[in-house]
């Protein structure tokens, strides 16, 4: 059982660089994780893929809770995140920023408090303020059409007047 503020997970290798890892949940399942060739076998995602998703799904569920609640609609969310990979000054290969555009359907778009979430849901992405920390994160929310709802490069409309 976790502590509150503390969680602990297990990692075991299976074979060369591929690692099974066990989350403290009950009926979670495992999941495992690979370095890409030529290193290791792509069985898995590598670290760098793990957090692309982890802020991705960080800020997906953080929109979705605010704008409905305890009653998310079905389907009413995609995200995608890019992740950049650049060399610090010594030379190591390091996450350099990340780019995430959810894209809301009509029925989480139209939803009452979605205006007043749009400026909200990204300070309570736990994930993603961590990551902040280190590098940049710009996140983007879109509908369906592609039209731009918010931007995290540009301040809010009532900001900017």
């Amino acid at each position: 059982m976790s502590k509150e503020g503390e969680f602990t997970i297990e990692l075991e290798q299976t074979e060369g660089y591929a690692f099974r890892v066990r989350f403290d949940l009950q009926g979670a399942d495992d999941l495992v994780m690979d370095e890409p060739p030529p290193l290791g076998l792509g069985h898995g995602p590598n670290p760098s893929r793990a957090l692309a998703a982890a802020a991705a799904h960080c800020l997906s569920a953080s929109l979705l809770y605010c704008v409905s609640k305890d009653s998310p609609p079905g389907v009413a969310i995609k995200t995608s995140a890019t992740c950049r990979l650049g060399r610090n000054p010594a030379g190591r290969l390091r996450v350099s920023g990340m780019s995430i555009r959810l894209t809301v359907d009509g029925v989480l778009q139209e939803a009452a408090r979605m205006k007043r979430c749009l400026n909200l849901f990204e300070d309570f992405c736990v994930v993603t303020a961590s990551l902040r920390e280190g590098f940049p994160v710009d996140v983007e929310v879109c509908d369906s059409a592609g039209e731009k709802l918010h931007d995290s490069r540009k301040p809010p409309a009532s900001e900017a007047e």
